[in-house]
């Protein structure tokens, strides 16, 4: 029997339900998500048969070459939008083929105690208010301070490439991260929920895990009604040293068939991506509603550039951003770093 070997990430939501569920001919090994960041793409799909990625390596992954389309191996069920949530099947498309499945579906969301949920802030100016009050911390380590600048963009109706609208972006971003506890300026998303309780009353736009009983997630704040967020999660790869063998192909379409999102993978500390799980009652009991409370967010989440020079801009431009916020850089300055990184990355 031939043996496939896989590569996803190593928090309990991304392994725990593929090992769970691992067949004889397929064997998950796991590395941090730092690691899909840091090591090119073209190495990974060089030692691995299937790869968990996130989107935004599309590109990069499709220019060179180590990706088999979907196309090749699914059909019209498994390629349809309308089965997963949000955006999730069109963040993996490029070049007019399709380049992984949705496994996970995840977005920003508001996270906060479930005291301050019996008052959620319904907007960016109830937030402002509330930090006042309570410790409110924005998410601005690694990738994240890009992330919420750009979804902050978004509720704003600004474009984050250009205009002098971001400047308020900015000066909203600023103004909290003043406010937010020292200690979180450099922390992770999932340091800050587990803050949530003990010393975090809310964190207004951070990603969603399932998973955290004792923290309270609701939709992201808006602004005018417009809700800004920025779409996640993980999609399924086959890479092109890989002959997929017929059992590997059934077990691909088992984990995004409604069998395992609603049932498997939420038992096994999933996070699904299928739309029938997201709304299912069963699945929301056991996850105090995280997904029906989180829903209207997803669906209007926005995608992320995949173009192949992205992803360091992403790392380059989420660095500008951090650091000129903290420093409290001039608007103006950050914004021309940042736009300069960014024209570089449509050169790449």
């Amino acid at each position: 029997m031939t043996t496939h070997r896989g590569l996803t990430w190593n928090h309990p939501r991304g392994y725990r339900a593929l090992v769970a569920a691992q067949p004889d001919f397929l064997v998950w090994d796991t590395q941090p998500l730092e690691g899909f960041e840091s090591t090119p793409i073209e190495e990974i799909a060089a030692t691995y048969d299937v790869v968990v990625l996130d989107h935004p390596h599309v590109g990069e992954a499709v220019q060179k070459g180590v990706l088999r389309p979907m196309e090749d191996f699914f059909g019209p069920r498994e390629l349809d939008a309308a089965r997963y949530v949000g955006p999730s099947l069109a963040s993996y498309a490029y070049g007019g083929e399709h380049w992984a499945l949705p496994l996970d579906a995840a977005t920003q969301v508001m996270a906060l105690t479930p005291a301050e949920a019996e008052r959620t802030p319904r907007t960016w100016d109830d937030v402002v208010a509330r930090s006042e009050e309570v410790p409110v911390a924005l998410s601005l380590a690694g990738p994240h301070a890009l992330l919420t600048f750009y979804s902050l963009c978004v509720a704003h109706d600004v474009s984050p490439y250009e205009g002098t609208g971001r400047k308020d972006v900015l000066a909203l971003v600023q103004r909290l991260a003043r406010r937010a506890p020292e200690w979180t300026k450099l922390e992770n998303p999932i340091g800050l929920l587990g803050a949530i309780g003990d010393r975090l009353a809310i964190v207004p736009l951070v990603y969603g895990y399932v998973g955290y009983p004792e923290v309270a997630f609701r939709d992201a704040p808006t602004v005018g009604g417009r809700r800004g967020s920025t779409l996640g999660g993980t999609g399924l790869a086959i890479t092109r040293r890989c002959s997929p063998t017929p059992e590997l192909l059934a077990h691909l379409r088992w984990l995004v068939g409604e069998e395992a999102q609603t049932d498997f993978i939420p038992r096994h500390a999933g996070q699904p991506s299928l739309r029938a799980a997201w709304t299912s009652p069963a699945v929301n009991r056991q996850a105090n509603d995280f997904f029906a409370r989180t829903l209207a967010t997803v669906d209007a989440a926005w995608l992320r550039p995949r173009h192949p020079g992205y992803i360091l801009f992403q790392d380059a431009g989420s660095a500008i951003v951090r650091e000129g916020v903290l420093a409290g850089r001039p608007a103006e300055t950050i914004l021309s770093a940042l736009d300069r990184r960014w024209q570089e990355s449509l050169q790449a």
